[in-house]
């Protein structure tokens, strides 16, 4: 793909973040965000909370991190480097918005989390929750993933297909339990979505 291409998506795509990131501030989303964790937590059964807990330990700083780590590393590529500062630029935008944008995370009655096990990370709580780390990352990560599917020489196209829509649901379930657990609101997800892919796909200029 065009690397202005992709410079051009990017920006989009972190235009519509830095855009919903102002209406979120301004308290928008307030009823959408509570309206939807109620439905989703009295549509889906209650055997999903250590499922989607599994997912949330998956979808940690630490694990991600290390993956996104050892996909640089296989590139064998010194200008895949880029990536790393990508994301750690990705993670400060994060960190940066919930600091900067008000916006409290679901209360405690929502939280469905039963796993006994946390990572450090999850204790850095830095302020609001908005925009979604898990989001943020895993979106990141899958833009990289997606690349190197359709870039690849060695799959066929079904094999591509069937490759991309594991990874397509894998996010799609991500961003569900982050709301479905009570971690995050609707609002932090899509955030988080759009702050990753937006540095996801300006990573892939040096990809």
């Amino acid at each position: 793909m065009n690397r202005k291409l992709l410079f051009f998506l990017g920006l989009s795509f972190f235009s519509v973040f830095v855009f919903l990131s102002y209406l979120v501030h301004k308290d928008l989303f307030t009823q959408i965000d509570f309206d939807t964790t109620v439905k989703l937590q009295d549509n889906i059964s209650r055997r999903f909370d250590t499922p989607f807990s599994t997912l949330s330990l998956l979808g940690s700083f630490e694990i991600s991190t290390l993956f996104l780590i050892f996909i640089v590393l296989i590139r064998r590529k010194i200008k895949s480097i880029f990536v790393l500062i990508s994301y750690a630029m990705a993670i400060s935008l994060e960190l940066f918005g919930k600091i900067f944008v008000i916006h409290p995370g679901p209360p405690f009655m929502f939280f469905r989390y039963d796993i006994p096990f946390n990572f450090p990370s999850s204790y850095v709580q830095p302020g609001s929750s908005y925009p979604s780390g898990h989001s943020t990352r895993t979106t990141f990560i899958s833009v990289l993933l997606l690349y190197i599917i359709w870039k690849s020489k060695r799959l066929s196209s079904l094999h591509k297909i069937l490759l991309s829509s594991v990874v397509v649901l894998f996010d799609i379930t991500m961003l569900l339990s982050r709301v479905y657990l009570g971690e995050h609101w609707t609002s932090d997800v899509i955030g988080g979505g759009l702050l990753g892919a937006s540095l996801g796909l300006i990573s892939l200029i040096a990809f």
